[in-house]
């Protein structure tokens, strides 16, 4: 449908407005883990909700699961183990943190497209990761050794949810006559089950009782499925349209949000000077990318100019 009716230009805006409703994720799971859940408990009850929609859907397309099974799974569950990991980094390390890791995906993404998707490594392009990589290198600087510079397994998480959505979205692309529905509710499934596998054999947080599901339920189905899974939504159907490196950067909104929403309502969500230099350049290597770095090999089918 998007490909008959959307310019680049159009699609590329639903990627930056889907994005920054994203930039809020980190808000549910902190309010749910505040009101006496644990964290890794929040991210199921969070990722779990659209299923209640997705099932009911699915069973009036079930014919959408015979397209690409494969490819769609394993699309699924490379961007389900994203989201997952995504997910316990804001829980983990710093909201600011976690975001800009995550959006080091524009580097993984360039070099797989180049590989797999035959999209030219410009100098542009070789010059913006080179930026990023010093970015993340000053990101994660401990020269004071204090609380806001040492490392912890949520800078991890949210490190490989970057390469894991890379993966995801270049396979996506490969076939982008994929079923979003299907995919949408594979996404959510895998990130439903891989949150609980954390929440038990990683973090071994006892299961919250039903008081403190039923108070955080309508927090989390309000945000899941009203507010953050429509933004899904388009964000896996752009991504079938347009090449992984460019859905990337544009994805970025999401650091903007996130950082201008943490640094308002969570105060201590502090960085040394040096840390918001990388964070500078990694936003800059994406500003890159955007006007410099795009090139393809040949024509490309699924231009919509």
């Amino acid at each position: 449908m998007f490909s008959r009716i959307y310019s680049d230009t159009s699609l590329s805006l639903l990627i930056v407005l889907s994005g920054s409703a994203w930039g809020l994720y980190w808000l549910p799971l902190r309010t749910i883990e505040q009101a006496g859940m644990a964290g890794s408990w929040s991210i199921v009850l969070v990722n779990a909700c659209p299923l209640i929609v997705l099932f009911p859907l699915l069973i009036f397309h079930l014919k959408g699961l015979k397209v690409h099974p494969v490819p769609m799974t394993c699309a699924g569950f490379m961007i389900g183990a994203a989201f997952t990991l995504y997910a316990n980094g804001l829980v983990e390390t710093t909201i600011i943190r976690a975001t800009l890791l995550f959006y080091l995906s524009p580097i993984w993404s360039t070099i797989l497209g180049g590989i797999w998707l035959s999209e030219r490594l410009t100098k542009a392009r070789i010059f913006s990761i080179l930026v990023a990589v010093i970015g993340l290198f000053l990101l994660l600087t401990d020269l004071n050794n204090s609380e806001s510079t040492k490392l912890n397994i949520g800078d991890l998480f949210g490190f490989l949810s970057g390469i894991f959505w890379a993966i995801g979205a270049t396979i996506i692309n490969r076939w982008p006559n994929a079923p979003t529905l299907p995919l949408t509710t594979i996404v959510y499934v895998a990130t439903t089950i891989l949150s609980v596998l954390f929440a038990i054999f990683l973090y071994q947080d006892p299961m919250p009782n039903m008081g403190i599901i039923e108070d955080s339920f309508l927090t989390a189905a309000i945000w899941s499925i009203i507010i953050l899974l429509p933004g899904f939504w388009i964000i896996f159907r752009v991504s079938q349209l347009l090449f992984p490196g460019r859905v990337g950067i544009l994805m970025m909104s999401e650091v903007v949000v996130a950082i201008v929403s943490a640094s308002i309502l969570v105060p201590e969500e502090t960085m040394a000077f040096l840390q918001w230099v990388g964070a500078g350049a990694i936003l800059f290597a994406g500003v890159i990318e955007v006007f410099f770095g795009y090139s393809k090999i040949g024509k490309n089918p699924k231009s919509l100019r």
